[in-house]
């Protein structure tokens, strides 16, 4: 388990908007076609535009046993504007013995520098990746953050739609997001509506074009993230993400969710669910 891991948690999170300083804790599960693989925790404190992050990943169980998976991140920067601007993100995941470590700085959205230890393997079919390919993108991490629309409705549909241009150090791609429907859940913390958005995966570069992974990737029209509004920072939390794998779905599913500060969890009561609610 390397980057893949948190690419998927990459398809969603949300946006920063008081003055005081605020911590969001989230904790999932994470399963692949119905059995559990372990868990994965978030801890976000904004303050202000400014944010940092840390995410925790741990394989348990017979996963373990095969692979002594697990990873740790973390990333900081501001939020300006519709996209986060990361300045410093840092991976370090371990599978099967090996172990590697991504740290990146950037400035503006532009990658300053970049570390991978030990080195990516060359192969002759891994798409070079362009120095254009490096301005204007987010890291992994920072991808989670999705600042909520402006004005209106939290659960407004329009804020799924959007495209995330997420580079993890090694390959660039973007993770594009279209409103799918909403529902309504009932889980701890939270009882509410909740925007479903459909999502894409687009290879950019550095990904390795001639393999099975890649295509199926391209070609995989069943992807999701559920996404739950916070008041307070305007905050759209993913509460699950659905990926379909060559081996079955995986999903990372929140099991408790926390804000300290003034951010708070919008009552179902304050926001009408929209069309296509599940109840």
């Amino acid at each position: 388990m390397r980057l893949p891991l948190f690419a998927l948690l990459s398809l969603a999170f949300a946006g920063i908007g008081a003055a005081q300083a605020q911590t969001l804790k989230a904790d999932y599960d994470v399963s692949l076609a119905g059995l559990s693989l372990g868990t994965a925790d978030l801890s976000s404190t904004f303050e202000g535009p400014k944010y940092t992050m840390q995410l925790g990943v741990k394989l348990t169980g017979l996963a373990k046993m095969l692979t002594g998976g697990k990873g740790a991140g973390t990333a900081s920067g501001a939020i300006a504007g519709a996209i986060p601007q990361p300045a410093a993100f840092a991976v370090t995941s371990r599978a099967s013995g090996d172990q590697r470590t991504v740290r990146m700085g950037l400035t503006a959205g532009t990658v300053a520098a970049v570390e991978i230890v030990p080195p990516i393997d060359e192969k002759p079919d891994r798409v070079p990746v362009k120095e254009a390919d490096k301005k204007s993108v987010v890291d992994p991490i920072s991808a989670l953050l999705m600042p909520a629309l402006a004005s209106g409705s939290l659960t407004d549909p329009a804020n799924c739609n959007r495209i995330i241009p997420v580079f993890d150090g090694a390959a660039r791609f973007n993770v594009v997001l279209t409103y799918g429907e909403t529902k309504e859940i009932d889980k701890p913390g939270y009882k509410g509506p909740v925007l479903v958005c459909n999502a894409r995966y687009v290879a950019i570069s550095g990904h390795r074009a001639l393999r099975p992974s890649t295509k199926f990737m391209e070609d995989n029209k069943d992807m999701s993230v559920w996404l739950m509004p916070l008041e307070g920072p305007r905050l759209l939390v993913p509460v699950k993400i659905a990926v379909r794998t060559m081996i079955g779905m995986s999903v990372v599913e929140a099991t408790n969710l926390s804000l300290g500060g003034e951010g708070k969890v919008v009552p179902v009561s304050n926001r009408p669910v929209q069309a296509g609610a599940v109840r």
